[in-house]
């Protein structure tokens, strides 16, 4: 059967109609109980072409949930009359030898391979199961992705950020942040101190509080120094584009491999169909011409160390 994915085309409306009723209307009446039939049964039959129980459930099941759900409860009358309106049309273009045509043996054998490919994906993703050993390798080898803290700043900055902020020198900047720096370490609150110098309008109300961040949400030189500074201690003025920050590290967690087991499964199991994909596409000889598909894309390069 070459119309399942044809489907998509008209199912879509039928389950609006059957999960969204006009508020007009009376409710609709429940959907009656699926029929238990035998698989073999015929349950749908246009012109010579028969549709029984079991072929039915193939049909639906290679569409997205969302029309599983619907072609099987309250919207199946409406499906099958979607179906037998495919069947309707696709006999009727054989009658008008439209299957004859090379664009649509062509994008016909797309269609099929790419049901196929879909199908391969998910056989070969099912027989796939990382091991403790791949998941704790993987854990060690990200350990940054599962770390997160806590932590205040004072920006001192040098571009404006807020209205009423005149830009100041790298040096003017750099000077007012050593300045502040040594109120603190003076013995100044640095809640206090934030409230009062920094010029981050977002945290500087809160004490300078950034709240609890993960590697990377931070931009780079402050997310280096947010997680290489000892808890408790003061920074040196860290500078970015925004200006010079001042960071204190309230605290730092690293969550254990037994919590984020789950989430790294996730990330694995993935990756390690792809890599079950990629070593297929190297057993096959694929040629792309670089002159109509262009010359291929050049690995990234490696990060400087």
């Amino acid at each position: 059967m070459n119309f399942f994915r044809s489907l998509l085309f008209l199912v879509p409306a039928v389950c609006l109609l059957a999960q969204n009723p006009p508020p007009a209307a009376p409710a609709p009446a429940p959907a009656p109980a699926k029929p238990a039939v035998a698989p073999d049964k015929v349950v749908l039959t246009v012109g010579d072409e028969k549709i029984t129980a079991a072929q039915l459930d193939l049909i639906i099941d290679s569409l997205p949930e969302q029309y599983r759900i619907a072609a099987r409860g309250a919207g199946r009358r409406e499906f099958g009359q979607n179906l037998a309106r495919i069947l309707v049309l696709a006999q009727e273009g054989k009658r008008r030898k439209l299957d004859a045509d090379p664009g649509y043996k062509t994008q016909a054998q797309f269609q099929l391979d790419n049901f196929l490919a879909n199908k391969t994906f998910t056989e070969i993703n099912s027989h796939l199961k990382p091991t403790d050993a791949d998941l704790q390798k993987y854990f060690d080898a990200h350990k940054g992705d599962y770390e997160q803290v806590h932590a205040r700043h004072i920006l001192i900055h040098t571009r404006p950020l807020a209205a009423g902020q005149k830009e100041q020198s790298d040096a003017e900047a750099l000077a007012k942040a050593q300045e502040v720096r040594k109120k603190i370490v003076g013995g100044a609150d640095f809640a206090a101190v934030a409230a009062q110098e920094s010029d981050d309008t977002g945290t500087k109300t809160k004490g300078g509080d950034l709240g609890t961040f993960k590697h990377g949400q931070m931009v780079p030189p402050f997310d280096q120094a947010a997680f290489t500074l000892p808890i408790g201690e003061l920074s040196e003025p860290v500078k970015t584009q925004f200006g010079y920050h001042l960071i204190k590290v309230e605290s730092r967690e690293t969550k254990t491999f037994e919590e984020v087991k789950p989430e790294v499964e996730k990330r694995v199991a993935p990756q390690m169909a792809q890599e079950a994909i990629t070593a297929l596409e190297k057993q096959s000889t694929v040629v792309l011409d670089p002159d109509f598909f262009g010359p291929p894309t050049p690995p990234p390069a490696a990060p400087a160390k």
